[in-house]
């Protein structure tokens, strides 16, 4: 989405993947020296949308796939901002380094502060290049969050969301749903994961008649002995169209955060919601600090405790339709591609 939102605000756009890592492969459930799943992946996302000759994927030994090295180079030449989403590089090379401006988007708030805190210097130096730094979690740097930023400024921004693209084709079913990791495998030694705050939430199935399910990389078993409908993760999220299709079918979004996310009080909002937002549909989401920052109550609801949650569920019930327009109101009004990109590009420009 942001390179659609870039795109049309008539900016020429090029995704580059450069992390220096094996590709994983949810096929042969492995990270493989072989980049064919990635490369396709990436293809057949980008191909639907007129960028399938826009991308390069350089692989762990250095080889360029898409497009070649010196197709990359040519283009990073005439580059006027270099936007680093989330680590999707992971390198300065040459041609990266002489655009004019650079940004780094940091869509792990709190992780990411608290790994430069720690860190070697060639992290600290890593983000220290970058003109401007980003972070969904928009508490960071202010007194509402203890996170430490040292002498890093981070400016708040949201995931863009290209709403033509999350218009529903289908009414509803009946669950509220999410697609989550039980535990991810980064940032391991400064924060704490989903498992840590799911469970305090975990015989919310046994207290409402609501229906859940989970699209989950996690303890399937265990969910499902605590009444949650669980599906595995991959499979819903195979494509941008099964991602999109799983959203469309759910009722409302129930979202529970990492652990780091609310003990910090970074402000996180998650892009998922946007997305179950700008489909029309509810969400129900977890507190991490971002009430603060956006609407709530209506459309999109905050918890912090089970019995939050069961208050939220039965508000969103007790007048769904309501909920759903202020759903896709408040996904207009904060998180459409050129709200989110025009302050990020004028920042950036500064």
């Amino acid at each position: 989405m942001y390179l659609l939102g870039l795109r049309a605000l008539g900016h020429q756009v090029f995704y580059i993947e450069d992390t220096g890592e094996c590709v994983y492969d949810p096929v042969q459930n492995t990270r493989s020296t072989d980049p064919v799943y990635g490369t396709r992946h990436i293809q057949q996302s980008l191909e639907p949308f007129g960028l399938g000759d826009h991308w390069a994927f350089v692989n762990y030994d250095g080889t360029y796939h898409g497009r070649s090295a010196a197709d990359v180079k040519r283009f990073c030449a005439d580059a006027d901002l270099y936007i680093n989403l989330s680590g999707g590089a992971w390198f300065w090379r040459d041609e990266y380094a002489r655009i004019p401006r650079s940004v780094f988007i940091d869509s792990d708030p709190a992780f990411t502060q608290l790994a430069i805190a720690k860190a070697e210097p060639w992290y600290v130096e890593f983000f220290q290049r970058f003109s401007h730094l980003f972070t969904f979690g928009s508490n960071i740097g202010t007194p509402a969050s203890p996170v430490p930023v040292g002498d890093f400024v981070w400016h708040k921004t949201w995931q863009p969301i290209t709403l033509a693209e999350w218009r529903p084709d289908r009414p509803p079913a009946d669950r509220f749903t999410s697609v989550m990791t039980w535990q991810i495998e980064s940032f391991t030694d400064v924060g704490g994961n989903k498992d840590q705050e799911f469970v305090n939430y975990i015989d919310l199935p046994s207290r409402t008649a609501q229906p859940f399910e989970l699209a989950i990389n996690g303890p399937q078993t265990l969910l499902r002995e605590h009444g949650w409908t669980t599906v595995d993760a991959m499979g819903v999220s195979r494509t941008l169209w099964d991602y999109r299709a799983f959203i469309h079918r759910s009722r409302a979004e129930f979202g529970v955060a990492k652990h780091t996310y609310v003990s910090s009080r970074c402000g996180w909002f998650s892009d998922r919601t946007e997305c179950y937002l700008a489909s029309g549909r509810p969400a129900l989401v977890q507190d991490t600090g971002w009430t603060a920052h956006l609407p709530h109550g209506e459309g999109l609801l905050a918890f912090s405790s089970p019995e939050e949650a069961l208050d939220g569920i039965d508000r969103i019930n007790g007048n769904y339709a309501a909920h759903a327009r202020r759903a896709a109101d408040i996904a207009a009004e904060h998180f459409e591609a050129s709200r989110v990109l025009t302050p990020l590009l004028d920042t950036a420009s500064g």
